[in-house]
């Protein structure tokens, strides 16, 4: 009895871990350029936020305000980078002093709006500014109408495929020719579904003023008389879905009509579309996961939006299984006594049990992986977050208790491995009253899973910590060079570079830009940098693919025809980059097993029944079966491993590891001392009458090739002094990078 009830106890946190792990969180940023309360000896000259999710660029700002507020400069959503809000702060915008960046991000994938601030100190400004984090409250209202439209999808889905899968095959009969079943339980059935059309469209509108007056800003008077909502429905994300999803409640509904309309005439029309709505309304509830936040996780996107997908339809199923049968109940059982009624309640019991099993089993298993993609860090137990989330977790226990009622009631031999339960099992047993229970405590689940979907979830731990922006500056001749390569980790990054000359900015200057890897022995090619604002140049590049040491290498051009050599090493780290993916957990992998493993548990018992009917089970034919598959899964496995290690010979025969690994930042000093090296060490080069090819071929060639030049000559090119140290060869072959005659 003991072990019983442990592996009960065991079986139910499970199942209560899975169940309220899934609602998906919000939006949030991983990378910030600069980070709050960051100080700065001179201005900066771009501010960057990337978010974890794409933003909708009509509504989401950026305003940068000095310590009184007023606002000195706007950004917006960088027209290249959903994800990213970016402000240029133009030369002599701002000074010494303190300063607040105002953000408003708006997420497409939901419409969530999320106001912060942040800091940033100039010189020695030491004001008392404090940034104010994004609000963890849900929105009253948005909760209402995620309520609304939840419990309106869930009655529309379970009402067609209770119909489908349990009450027909329960009670139907060809003797009642419209819907085979009796006319007071189809009219019944289609109250319930046209009290779900009604829902959703209230739902749908209260979703579009509310997510208009979060946009704009405004209040619902105003969004409805200023015809803002006609401004949010056209061009937003939100917009879209919510007209594709009044689109197919239209449809739906018109087939509903349809059935009506035909019903004497074309009987047999009714269970048809009654069967088709049940997908149609499967669509609509998946076509939401499309634009969830399951387009936005880190893991496998296209599988998080399966995942939310299979998720909420087996959730429709359960729940909304649970309110159309007790909508439909008494109507149906009405003409009965006692006795009948049992009668007639026991196969629908029955079948929907069985049917829900499968459909919890889905539930517990994409639930565990939802969590693993969305439930990143344990501060989220003690937030707002963490709150709703345990009010929503004795919902789902109490729900998931009734359940485990019904299915005893309904299996007697189980009650001997639950005693303890046989009173509570006798009260389930009648159905009728513990069913209503169960459907006030589903509105009170679907009502707490609206909050909890309408509460920001903390940032992550591991993003609270943010690497350091690479930066340096240079002091050539008389000019100051000053470059920020920004996120400044493997991946795409823009370089901010800043010409001074005696404290003034340097403009009309040409800056060409090289960026290498030394270990790896690789270059970019020449990239020119495009003039922005008084004494910036800006470029952007994806060279920097991965964590180490990398070299951008300056040639600068004034105005005046004087040439400078600026050279900088950076130490890049993974941590600074944007993080866009990541690689499954083993918790994930072992999700997606038992997500597997779920969808069999409902598959395979239709399916054999079918294969027991219509194949042909021989020994000669099942060998032959088991063969084919076994040879086609090898002739694929083999055939991956195949193709990746021809990209990985490949890609080593394009760029193999260098014999020789430059260890001179070829900086102005390394071209001065290289051009003496040249001169006086390779002093036979300038004579050969291959010289001129090598220096035409000398970008396209690498450091190691070029080493090996020095030490072994080329074609009628000769070696150099063999006295010379490998300093001085790398030395020399900085500076004969530069003679390659520029295109």
């Amino acid at each position: 009895m003991k072990r019983t009830r442990l592996l009960a106890l065991l079986i139910w946190l499970g199942l209560l871990l899975s169940l309220t792990l899934t609602t998906s969180a919000h939006g949030y940023i991983v990378r910030s350029i600069p980070q709050d309360r960051a100080t700065f000896e001179r201005p900066p000259t771009r501010l960057q936020y990337w978010f974890s999710e794409a933003l909708e660029p009509e509504f989401s700002s950026l305003n940068l305000r000095d310590e009184t507020g007023a606002i000195i400069a706007t950004g917006q959503v960088d027209p290249d980078d959903s994800t990213l809000l970016a402000l240029q702060i133009q030369s002599g915008t701002i000074g010494d002093g303190s300063y607040i960046v105002e953000l408003r991000p708006a997420f497409a994938s939901d419409g969530h709006v999320v106001v912060e601030s942040r800091v940033f100190f100039v010189g020695d400004a030491a004001a008392d500014l404090q940034g104010a984090a994004a609000s963890d409250r849900p929105i009253p209202s948005e909760i209402i109408w995620k309520a609304l439209l939840d419990a309106a999808m869930f009655l529309l889905f379970g009402a067609f495929a209770l119909y489908a899968y349990v009450l027909v095959p329960a009670w139907g009969s060809k003797e009642f020719r419209f819907g085979n079943l009796p006319p007071r339980v189809m009219s019944r059935l289609n109250g319930v579904v046209v009290a779900g059309y009604v829902l959703a469209i209230i739902a749908s509108i209260l979703a579009l003023i509310q997510q208009t007056t979060v946009f704009f800003n405004v209040d619902a008077v105003s969004a409805i008389s200023d015809g803002l909502w006609q401004v949010v429905r056209i061009g937003s994300r939100f917009g879209d879905v919510w007209t594709a999803r009044l689109f197919f409640l239209a449809v739906s509904g018109g087939l509903l009509i349809l059935s009506r309309v035909y019903r004497d005439t074309a009987p047999s029309l009714t269970r048809a579309i009654w069967v088709g709505n049940t997908y149609m309304v499967a669509l609509m509830i998946g076509a939401q996961a499309i634009n969830s936040h399951a387009a936005g996780s880190l893991i496998l996107p296209w599988l998080g939006i399966a995942m939310h997908w299979l998720h909420t339809v087996a959730v429709a199923f359960w729940i909304g299984g649970i309110l159309a049968l007790v909508a439909v109940l008494p109507a149906a059982l009405a003409p009965y006594n006692a006795e009948q009624r049992q009668a007639a309640l026991i196969p629908v019991m029955r079948r929907f049990s069985r049917a829900v099993m499968g459909a919890v089993a889905i539930v517990i298993a994409t639930g565990i992986y939802n969590s693993s993609n969305w439930f990143l860090s344990g501060d989220t137990v003690t937030s707002t977050y963490g709150v709703a989330l345990f009010i929503k977790l004795l919902m789902v226990a109490l729900l998931l208790f009734v359940g485990l009622l019904h299915h005893i009631a309904l299996r007697p031999h189980l009650l001997g491995r639950f005693a303890f339960l046989r009173q509570p099992v006798q009260w389930a047993g009648h159905f009728m009253g513990s069913m209503r229970i169960e459907a006030l405590v589903v509105l009170i689940a679907i009502t707490t899973a609206a909050g909890l979907s309408a509460t920001p979830t903390p940032q992550p731990e591991y993003l609270q910590q943010q690497a350091e922006t690479p930066r340096g500056t240079q002091q050539v001749d008389d000019l100051t060079v000053s470059v920020m390569v920004a996120p400044g980790g493997p991946g795409v990054n823009t370089y901010d570079i800043v010409l001074e000359q005696d404290d003034q900015p340097v403009n009309n200057a040409k800056i060409d830009m090289v960026t290498s890897s030394p270990s790896r022995d690789i270059r970019s090619e020449v990239h020119e940098a495009d003039p922005l604002d008084a004494g910036l140049y800006v470029m952007a590049n994806d060279i920097i693919d991965q964590p180490g040491i990398w070299w951008s290498v300056l040639d600068i051009r004034l105005e005046d025809g004087s040439a400078h050599r600026a050279a900088f090493e950076w130490a890049i780290s993974a941590d600074a980059a944007v993080i866009q993916s990541k690689p499954p957990t083993p918790l994930t992998i072992a999700a997606i097993v038992m997500v597997v493993a779920a969808i069999a548990y409902v598959l395979i018992p239709p399916l054999t029944d079918y294969a027991q009917r219509n194949l042909d089970f021989s020994p000669q034919n099942v060998l032959i079966a088991v063969g084919t598959v076994a040879i086609t899964v090898a002739a694929l496995v083999l055939g991956v491993i195949f193709i990746a290690q021809q990209q990985e010979q490949l890609a080593e025969r394009r760029n193999p590891p260098p014999e020789y690994v430059n260890t001179v930042l070829p900086d102005a000093d390394s071209l001065a001392r290289g051009q003496v090296v040249y001169e006086s060490g390779c002093r036979p080069w300038v004579s050969a009458t291959d010289f001129p090819s090598l220096l035409r071929q000398v970008n396209a060639l690498r450091d190691d090739e070029l080493y090996n030049v020095t030490l072994n000559g080329w074609r009628n090119v000769p070696a150099c002094d063999a006295d010379l140290t490998a300093e001085q060869r790398w030395d020399a072959i900085n500076y004969l990078r530069t003679l390659q005659p520029r295109r």
